[in-house]
């Protein structure tokens, strides 16, 4: 009897992590071959190894792809407001490899700006700025100039 209440202890102590008779050791329930840890045979593991890379190489050609659009943008930007050149967004675009642009809802962006842009630089477009042009506003400014110009004028010349 006292043995069988030995075992029955021992083996609750050891479930309880506290040690107790440390004899025995656990065999490692986890198999070493990483495909019967999936649960797939060892052509299914490859096979899903290979999709797993290229669905990588995809995901990283796209991202590549993605960035070197935007430094495409950048590029255009800083022609556009005359700012200094990023050899950063020159490398992507030239790591991107094939042609990038501009995606086309920017390229829509571009375009309206430009038309835009030449509407008021044609003649049409500074036509309609004159029309909201305060002309009193511009008439004080310019007798205001001729002032300070006639007196500056006058005390350089003795003449006058």
């Amino acid at each position: 009897m006292a043995f069988l209440m030995k075992s029955m202890l021992s083996n609750q102590v050891k479930n309880l992590g506290l040690g107790g008779g440390g004899e025995e050791s656990k065999e490692e329930s986890t198999p070493s071959d990483p495909a019967a840890a999936a649960g797939m045979t060892r052509e299914e593991y490859e096979e899903y190894q290979k999709q797993m890379v290229e669905e990588k190489m995809e995901r990283d050609a796209a991202f590549a792809h993605k960035k070197a659009e935007r430094a495409c943008l950048r590029v255009h930007l800083r022609e556009k407001y005359r700012l200094p050149k990023s050899e950063l967004d020159e490398n992507q675009i030239q790591m991107a490899g094939d042609d990038v642009g501009l995606p086309e809802d920017l390229q829509k962006m571009v375009a309206e700006d430009q038309v835009e842009e030449e509407d008021k630089d044609s003649i049409l477009g500074q036509l309609q700025n004159v029309q909201n042009m305060d002309m009193d506003a511009i008439k004080e400014k310019a007798q205001a100039t001729f002032t300070e110009m006639k007196q500056a004028a006058e005390q350089k010349c003795s003449v006058m």
